[in-house]
């Protein structure tokens, strides 16, 4: 017998060999149907794989990310099979699951594949579900697994043989397919009702573009139809709000081509918008007792050295900048916390001045693939919303809970309410990627998870997500749309005081060093504009929007009452302009319309006799008539409404 330890600590005895569906059926039949693969001792497994030993236990369904991994992962295969059987000699890459669906890499060889192709593969791939093959592993020794891939002469697999060395080896088969794959799978194809592939492009074999250029096919499935139908319908609404499209009809930011690629610019209207969210953010900052500084946008290398930035993400970062003297190197700021420790660093500290805290909305730089590159959210030249705490090992606690409170302002401020808070620790499989003493790593990542405990946060945790020098905690918001996005970070990290050798003279008179907490409630600020114009639709918060209103004179005879009624309004805080074109009032309407200003102040000549104006809003249509007096205070009452 074992002993199956599940999450609630509960603990069952089962025969050794049970598999995760065994136990899932032992609780209940209908929680047995919905179980696509497990966690066993906190690695994803087949639901039909045998459990030897005493082991953790967790039943993964689709509501779980590793359940739709594996979902997706399947359906990969299932996409292989299809192609296979309707182009014969075709040769397959890798096929992955991805945060929304999957695809796989192939080697057409003479055949075409395109989106005219969709329909009979989709409809292959469904013949093919609806057999109800299993996935079947196959472990396999390396000699063995060469020696099938050769005979098929397929030179992708045999690549990918040979840079897992002396690893285990696993074939899966499902139907007429087998594929060399670590899986996990579903237990069968039926699982899979709904199948829609979604794009093709081309790929370098291993990501160079040295290699075979591929054919990568995308698609997404899901276990009821109806699903299928409802992620569809929001692709289409997520098109219509895409930040890039409403960015160009609002007039927010521009990308030239000249400047260079994803380095965006801000138009008047979208500097408006950005500095109103660093405002209120430098508010909130000031009544939490933080200092404001600026650094320069560049740094001697030595600098990043120190840090160990320059080692963890040189590749990533525009090439050194050679000065004319010999030998001298600078680099555009990646980060500004090595910057912060510096200040920190330039004059000697007492335990009394702690906590310092120093906050930035300084911009860095980073090389991203210009195939990476989308609009707003994944640029080359980005502004934080950058702070780092300097504190002693006593105040670390309150402090970390300081910020939480901060960053919960920040999002309810936002109307970001739906968000879950993912601890990010270190990957104990992969040690190389991290800098630091391990009884230090073990009391951030302990400081995180009590702090989050203490407030109840709802909280995920995610292995391999720390930064090098730290674990953090991120927090993910879900949009309009249901859409999860990862805004704001909060990082504990006592690696980057000791690279700089930073200290504070302690209450004994001798010399300590303070632990850091870095922390950007919206992160970017570019990426938090392009989520926030996706969710909001470009209808932002009154207290954000550019322009709050448009006067629009139904003729040129009374724009001056116009302009007089847009001066009284400043007096009252309230921002926007004077559609004085000569177009008839009916195009002004439409126009107003599609900029997303929130109200139209309608003016005729009743309006300019009675000193009134004629309230239209957005979305809703006509609110009669108001004093100016009247409108201000509407305008205050739906402003903090």
């Amino acid at each position: 017998m074992i002993n199956i330890t599940f999450p609630d600590g509960n603990v069952r005895q089962y025969e050794a060999g049970t598999t995760a569906m065994d136990v899932a059926k032992s609780i209940s039949h209908g929680l047995a149907k919905k179980v696509l693969s497990a966690k066993v001792n906190g690695e994803v497994w087949d639901t039909t794989r045998p459990i030897d030993t005493d082991a953790t236990l967790q039943l993964l369904t689709w509501d779980d990310k590793d359940g739709k991994m594996t979902f997706w992962h399947s359906s990969a295969h299932l996409m292989a099979e299809a192609l296979e059987a309707l182009y014969p000699g075709i040769k397959f890459g890798t096929g992955p699951a991805i945060d929304n669906g999957f695809y796989y890499d192939i080697d057409p060889g003479e055949h075409t594949i395109s989106s005219d192709d969709f329909p009979k593969i989709e409809k292959k791939m469904v013949e093919l579900a609806r057999e109800k093959n299993e996935y079947v592993r196959k472990p396999i020794t390396q000699e063995d697994a060469i020696a099938f891939f050769s005979e098929k002469g397929d030179e992708y697999k045999l690549e990918l043989i040979e840079k897992r060395g002396g690893e285990d080896i696993t074939l899966y088969q499902q139907g007429a397919f087998v594929d060399l794959c670590k899986g996990p799978h579903l237990p069968d194809t039926s699982y899979i009702k709904a199948v829609k592939l979604t794009n093709v492009a081309g790929a370098y074999w291993q990501g160079d573009e040295s290699r075979q250029q591929m054919t990568r096919v995308y698609g997404i499935t899901f276990p009821k139809q109806k699903e299928l139908t409802a992620y569809l319908e929001m692709i289409e609404e997520a098109k219509k709000r895409d930040h890039r499209k409403l960015g160009a009809e609002l007039g927010l930011f521009m990308f030239s081509e000249r400047v260079g690629q994803g380095l965006p610019m801000w138009l008047p209207k979208g500097n408006q918008l950005r500095e109103r969210l660093m405002n209120f953010l430098r508010e909130e900052q000031e009544k939490r007792g933080y200092q404001l500084v600026t650094t320069p946008h560049i740094g001697k290398k030595e600098l990043y050295q120190t840090s160990g930035h320059w080692e963890k993400y040189g590749e990533d970062s525009f090439r050194p900048i050679n000065t004319p003297k010999d030998g001298e190197e600078f680099l555009l700021k990646p980060m500004n916390c090595p910057h912060h420790c510096e200040i920190f660093a330039h004059r000697p500290h007492s335990y009394k001045e702690l906590p310092l805290r120093i906050a930035e909305f300084g911009t860095v730089y980073r090389y991203e693939q210009s195939g990476e590159l989308h609009g707003l959210s994944r640029v080359r030249c980005f502004t934080q919303d950058d702070a780092h705490i300097f504190c002693t090992p006593e105040q670390l606690k309150d402090e970390f809970l300081s910020v939480l409170d901060l960053t919960k302002t920040v999002l309810s401020k936002m109307g970001f309410d739906e968000f879950t808070a993912q601890i990010s620790l270190r990957d104990p499989e992969k040690p190389e990627k991290y800098i630091g003493a391990e009884e230090d790593w073990n009391n951030a990542e302990q400081a995180i998870i009590d702090a989050t405990k203490e407030v109840g946060l709802n909280t995920v945790t995610e292995l391999g997500e720390a930064a090098f020098y730290g674990p953090k905690l991120d927090f993910m918001i879900k949009d309009a749309l249901g859409r999860s996005w990862q805004l704001g970070t909060i990082q504990v990290d006592y690696n980057l005081p000791k690279r700089f050798e930073l200290e504070y003279t302690g209450a004994d008179n001798q010399p300590h060093r303070p632990i850091m907490i870095h922390r950007a409630p919206f992160g970017s600020m570019e990426r938090f504009i392009s989520i926030l114009i996706e969710h909001s639709g470009g209808k932002f918060p009154l207290w954000l929007t550019p322009d709050q209103f448009a006067i629009l004179p139904i003729s040129d005879r009374f724009n001056d009452y116009a302009r007089d009624i847009e001066q009284q309004l400043a007096t009252y805080d309230i921002r926007g302009y004077v559609d004085d074109r000569s177009e008839k009032i009916g195009r002004k309407i439409r126009d107003t319309e599609v900029k997303k200003v929130p109200f139209m102040l309608i003016i005729g000549e009743q309006e300019k006799e009675s000193g009134n104006v004629s309230v239209r809003r957005q979305g809703e249509g006509d609110l009669g008539a108001m004093t100016i007096e009247g409108f201000a205070q509407h305008f205050k009452e739906a402003a903090n409404s």
